[in-house]
């Protein structure tokens, strides 16, 4: 398993962890705010990504309208 990080500003952040999830090689999702710390984290486990998918994108909308900028930190399948 190996992470990558996306430096993204508020009006981009739904978009690219919908970019994310639609690849299907994430595993979770981390959203940070630029000081580091963490707002949401959300596993992206097979048999749970529909049950989870609408309420963690609630949340990160909710999220964007609170930040200028984050970071998503995503962990992948290698």
């Amino acid at each position: 398993m190996h992470t990558e990080e996306f430096k993204v500003n508020a009006e981009d952040l739904i978009k690219k962890v919908k970019d994310l999830i639609a690849e299907g090689n994430a595993r979770k999702i981390i959203i940070k705010r630029e000081d580091g710390q963490t707002f949401i984290e959300f596993p992206l486990t097979i048999g749970a990504v529909g049950a989870i998918i609408a309420p963690a994108l609630a949340a990160v909308g909710a999220i964007a309208a609170l930040v200028t900028n984050c970071t998503i930190v995503v962990e992948r399948r290698d």
